[in-house]
């Protein structure tokens, strides 16, 4: 009963105290209402479409918790189906020799978690989809020079034993841009590139998506399903695994056909070489540090004489 009398006595002064603005006020307040109500749902509506166009643009969003520099890879849960869109791939590297595979090693009594690919120390090496830049960092006893990359279709991609990195933390970066070169550090006992490719934290085999004897992706899906992914791991392997036997020659790993004759390591395509640019730079002062002329550099890039450059650009130079 006395809650009954508080709430009337509640009511009574807020009918008493909106009685007591002006006339205008009340007036105001009741044209108000509704605009209030009509932008609350506007603004309802714009937030979910720019989660839904959010989620367009990053599928991956919906896989990983946050982002964060400090860790190569975090194993997290991993769903039971997901379908990774493949298009829009470029090879890391034109090399067609697989020297190791995704799998158990027993002579190192351990797992293998990528693909070993023979490049030459400065090979350039590209993103394989477009994404952004989580980790460039040195590890001495493990990836060395490394790169990981973040991508929109769910994956993470590790970059391994590079010489040196080309791009930075939290950049972000489009397919076949060059993020590092070639090369023979941390836990490695000879030039190559260790490739990985990771779902939520964890190592997936890379032949499952990735055929680089023929250079190209194995279709325009890889359908991840954690019930049948053994079975279909250990297929990968047997179809596009390592086939070279530690025979191969300058041209299959820059180039060439797999199935080429014998050529000496002079014979193979000339290298693409690129700079990247630093702060002050310009196009003469690459061009005299690169002994290059600026017409080239402009030829290679499709650039005109006067064009600017900007710190963090990938500039190729022969």
């Amino acid at each position: 009963m006395q809650l009954k009398t508080k709430i009337k006595t509640i009511c009574v002064c807020a009918m008493m105290t909106l009685a007591s603005f002006p006339s205008h006020a009340q007036d105001l307040l009741a044209r108000q209402a509704p605009v209030d109500k009509r932008m609350k749902a506007v603004d309802t509506l714009s937030l979910r479409r720019l989660i839904v166009k959010e989620n367009m643009e990053n599928p991956s969003a919906d896989l990983y918790d946050g982002w964060d520099n400090k860790y190569a890879h975090r194993t997290t849960s991993l769903p039971e189906n997901y379908r990774i869109d493949l298009r829009g791939f470029c090879m890391p590297t034109p090399s067609r020799v697989v020297t190791s595979n995704f799998g158990y090693r027993a002579r190192w009594g351990r797992q293998h978690k990528g693909l070993d690919i023979k490049v030459y120390i400065g090979d350039t090496i590209r993103a394989a989809f477009s994404g952004k830049v989580r980790i460039v960092r040195y590890e001495a006893g493990g990836y060395g020079k490394y790169v990981v990359i973040r991508h929109n279709n769910g994956l993470e991609t590790i970059y391994g034993h590079l010489s040196k990195q080309l791009v930075a933390e939290n950049e972000e970066v489009r397919a076949g841009e060059p993020i590092g070169l070639g090369g023979n550090t941390g836990r490695s006992t000879g030039s190559h590139l260790h490739f990985e490719t990771r779902l939520c934290g964890v190592a997936l085999n890379p032949a499952l998506m990735f055929d680089f004897r023929n250079q190209d992706v194995t279709g325009d899906y890889y359908v991840f399903h954690r019930s049948s992914y053994e079975s279909e791991s250990e297929a990968a392997t047997r179809e596009r695994g390592m086939a070279n036997n530690g025979s191969y020659t300058a041209d299959q790993v820059r180039g060439g056909s797999y199935a080429g004759n014998a050529s000496s390591e002079g014979s193979s395509q000339v290298e693409k070489l690129y700079h990247k640019v630093a702060a002050g730079e310009t196009l003469a002062s690459i061009a005299r540090r690169r002994n290059v002329t600026v017409e080239q550099i402009c030829r290679l890039n499709h650039l005109s004489p006067s064009a600017k450059v900007r710190p963090g650009m990938i500039l190729r130079y022969s």
